[in-house]
């Protein structure tokens, strides 16, 4: 790591969408960018980030220790209906508007500060057979609002398409729906050469691809990796190639 560090090797400390960031990228000029947009295990597994339900573990989970707020900061300041939208739209939950009820009736008598508060919560809205795989989509939606991933996300992609070399390629391995839908939308939109209306009589747009998919559909772990390690069963990777005639 010594002799990569003499040689020009450098570390960003930063969200996706961070414009000092973007912009030391765009004035690198890189040929190949591979985002991976999952969590280290490490980061998950230890309670004193708070991204776990394990038993009396602080709601933080925040990405940057740097950031102000913290999953109990949004969840006991949050209003009702923007709670419901973040479980449904995050956690594809079918209570959502009865679960952020619940949350607020709670942080009326006691605001919620550890997980133990959030299962609970969870466990009125969903019954006592909610177990660990109710508590592991939710508290995750969670965390992807606190860190505004999605957000963060849609924002960069553009400006880290712009700054690739040309014939360059923009790598994406996501682990969430949500993630996922983003990039393949705009890897979509990208790569064909007219994005006008469909009835549109006269092209008004760029009229030209600004790259290819190469494969079209998403690379997904082969089964002797996810026995191996359960957490790659979510993984979608997708590559964009820009155009070789195309800058920014």
């Amino acid at each position: 790591a010594r002799q990569w560090l003499g040689a020009g090797l450098k570390f960003l400390h930063g969200s996706f969408g961070d414009s000092q960031v973007l912009q030391q990228i765009g004035q690198f000029k890189p040929d190949f960018i591979l985002l991976d947009l999952g969590v280290s295990s490490h980061q998950l597994d230890a309670d004193g980030r708070g991204f776990s339900f394990r038993r009396s573990t602080a709601l933080d989970m925040r990405m940057d220790r740097r950031s102000v707020l913290t999953a109990a900061e949004l969840l006991n300041s949050s209003a009702e209906g923007e709670l419901a939208d973040l479980f449904r739209r995050y956690a594809n939950e079918r209570r959502s508007v009865g679960l952020a009820r619940e949350i607020v009736r709670r942080r009326r008598t006691k605001p919620l500060r550890t997980s133990d508060d959030l299962v609970g919560a969870i466990r009125a809205v969903l019954g006592s057979r909610s177990g660990p795989a109710d508590f592991a989509r939710l508290f995750q939606a969670v965390r992807i609002a606190v860190n505004r991933e999605l957000e963060e996300l849609s924002s960069a992609l553009p400006v880290l398409r712009g700054a690739l070399e040309v014939e360059g390629t923009l790598t994406v391995i996501s682990y969430h729906s949500g993630e996922d839908r983003i990039v393949k939308q705009m890897f979509s939109n990208w790569a064909k050469s007219c994005i006008c209306p469909p009835r549109q009589p006269v092209c008004t747009c760029r009229g030209r691809s600004l790259g290819t998919r190469s494969p079209r559909k998403p690379i997904t772990a082969a089964p002797d990796e996810v026995v191996r390690n359960r957490r790659s069963r979510s993984a979608k990777l997708r590559v964009f190639r820009k155009a070789h005639d195309v800058e920014g």
